[in-house]
Order: C-alpha cells, then sequence, then structure tokens
C-alpha cells in the first residue's frame, strides 16, 4: 500500500506531487530542485550549491522515513548543462562516499524554475 512522506525540513510539494511515497519497501523521492526548506530559490549559485542544496533535500526526506543516503539504491541527476557534470560530481561524491548508489545524469533541456540541477532518489527500507 502506498504511503506518502512529508517533513518539514524540505520544500514542500508545489504541486500535484508527494515529497517522497514508499510502499514499505522502497521509497521513491521526487526530484529535488535547489529551494530551501524556507523557499528561497539557489538557481543563481554555482552547480556545486545547487546539488548541496537538492541533496540536502533528499536527506532531510530520508532522515523522515529514518533512513539515510546509504540506503540509497539509485539517483538520477538531471542537469541542464553536461559540462556542469564534473562540479555536480564533485559535490555529489560527499554524500555517497562509501558503496555509492547506481546513478543516471543526463542533461535535459530544461529544469523548473530555470535552476541548473534536479535529483531524485530511489532508497530501500531495512
Amino acid at each position: 500500500m502506498k504511503r506518502v512522506i512529508n517533513t518539514t525540513d524540505a520544500p514542500r510539494a508545489v504541486g500535484a506531487y508527494s515529497q517522497a511515497t514508499t510502499n514499505g519497501d522502497l521509497v521513491f523521492t521526487a526530484g529535488q530542485i535547489p529551494l530551501t526548506p524556507e523557499g528561497e530559490l539557489l538557481d543563481d549559485e554555482p552547480i556545486a550549491v545547487q546539488t548541496r542544496q537538492s541533496l540536502d533535500n533528499i536527506v532531510a526526506i530520508l532522515d523522515e522515513e529514518g533512513l539515510s543516503p546509504d540506503d540509497v539504491l539509485k539517483v538520477t541527476v538531471y542537469l541542464d548543462d553536461i559540462e556542469e557534470f564534473e562540479e555536480m560530481n564533485e559535490t555529489y561524491s560527499n554524500y555517497f562516499e562509501t558503496d555509492p548508489p547506481a546513478r543516471s545524469a543526463v542533461e535535459v533541456g530544461a529544469l523548473p524554475k530555470g535552476v541548473g540541477v534536479e535529483i531524485e532518489a530511489v532508497a530501500a527500507q531495512p
């Protein structure tokens, strides 16, 4: 059975989606952009800062469920400029230092609110 996950430590969903959902086995986060829980959009910041905020949002959502980055199985990173991959990857690697999850990173034509990165994750419940 599907259950919705919400936390005030990540930006609230602003559309017809949830911050995350779970079936009790897997947790699927919505794509997280560099938006603070207080609603500040970091779209003009370097991609490292945008990546950090997006991943901090994912960590907060996982924490609400008692999970950590170690529980993440798969991550998808959407970049508006693949040339920023190395900078994104340097920041990203700080969140997954050992046994990192599977990951895809793709360039897309545009992202919500003009940001440079959006990140989503799938994690396993213990």
